[in-house]
């Protein structure tokens, strides 16, 4: 049997190895989390993510390793060798950098929002003669579900920003007016096979991921969006599943930043296409032939963020699927999820709302 390596075990790590099982490969993940979600889906090897021990101890014990955060050291990844960890260390590398990130955007010609490199409390007060108010002043490493950054929109916010970031790495960015976002998902394998999912539309609330919508309506958005996360691809030599955050403005696009793994906003793929991102993640490293990443119908995700109220299980599970990662309540966590598929857009918009009106109530009992 195939043994896949799989640096962190939560709730991603958890949906590859649910993946895995249909495919007959099994999973063996490294986390120091003694209750990780993807103990459900595998054998953990209790170790810090920098244990270079742990990971040659995994790397013994599978014919191929990949991760399922970008957060992992690529020190760690280094040590692998190119040939047996997917995605490579250059794409984790640029992944973990704003900076790295938005040069390498350029580089492919993709567009992005405008920004200034911080490096000291001058350079943060020249800000708006730049770029103008309002920016984002940001890390540029281990951001993520808004955390990291702060709203600039005035002078007044300058002291109270630089004193809470300032000692880390910072880059400034133009705050963008969008209509909304999209993420364009796609796999490819060692043979340099592509293959794209469905543009997904998100709503996100302090940061976090709220809701994903498959959004099929605007041919000249998903061509646009395809052909920039394709350059990235193509670029990087890039193995694996790969998910690029764009904000739509009148039309355009306008790139955030890519993710170099399975990505939250393409949950709606286990239920709502023929081949989840999850198995086509897999299959792109093993290189096997890619799934069909065609929807089934209007597909829509809502997020369960802090808890997952007692009420979803009165919902029909042949129609609202929830997926509950098995971990502890906190606020602004991500718990799980739930899938659903329409046939029409007001079909979907109506489950939608239905499960929104249960996580309003709160009813936890």
């Amino acid at each position: 049997m195939t043994k896949i390596g799989i640096i962190g075990a939560g709730q991603l790590g958890q949906m590859l190895g649910y993946a895995a099982k249909k495919l007959n490969i099994e999973c063996i993940f490294l986390d120091p989390n003694l209750n990780s979600p993807a103990k459900s889906a595998g054998e953990v090897l209790n170790y810090e993510f920098s244990d270079l021990e742990g990971i040659k101890k995994l790397s013994s014990m599978v014919d191929v390793i990949t991760y399922e955060f970008e957060n992992v050291p690529v020190e760690a990844i280094d040590a692998l060798g190119s040939k047996f960890v997917f995605p490579g260390a250059r794409a984790l590398e640029i992944a973990q950098d704003r900076l790295k990130e938005k040069k390498l955007f350029e580089s492919l010609g993709i567009p992005v929002a405008k920004y200034k490199v911080i490096n000291s409390f001058d350079d943060l007060q020249n800000t708006a003669s730049e770029i103008n108010y309002p920016f984002i002043l940001k890390t540029r490493r281990f951001g993520y579900d808004g955390k990291g950054q702060i709203t600039i929109n005035s002078p007044n916010d300058i002291a109270i920003a630089w004193s809470q970031l300032k000692d880390h790495q910072l880059i400034a960015e133009q705050m963008i007016m969008f209509d909304y976002e999209v993420s364009a998902i796609g796999a490819r394998n060692i043979s340099g096979n592509i293959a794209s999912y469905p543009l997904t539309q998100n709503k996100h609330k302090e940061g976090i991921l709220r809701t994903s919508i498959t959004k099929n309506d605007n041919q000249k958005l998903v061509d646009d969006a395809y052909k920039f996360h394709t350059k990235i691809l193509t670029e990087l030599d890039y193995v694996g599943v790969l998910a690029l955050e764009l904000f739509v403005v009148k039309g355009k696009l306008i790139a955030n930043e890519f993710a170099p793994r399975v990505h939250n906003s393409g949950h709606w793929t286990i239920e709502g296409a023929h081949s989840s991102q999850f198995e086509n993640h897999l299959r792109a490293i093993l290189d096997l032939k890619l799934g069909d990443t065609s929807n089934l119908g209007f597909v829509g995700m809502e997020n369960l963020i802090g808890a997952i109220p007692n009420g979803l299980k009165s919902l029909n599970p042949k129609e609202y699927f929830v997926h509950d990662y098995g971990k502890a309540p906190r606020p602004k966590r991500k718990l799980g999820h739930v899938t659903v598929i329409a046939t029409t857009q007001e079909e979907r918009l109506e489950k939608l709302q239905k499960i929104r009106v249960i996580l309003e109530n709160k009813d936890l009992n």
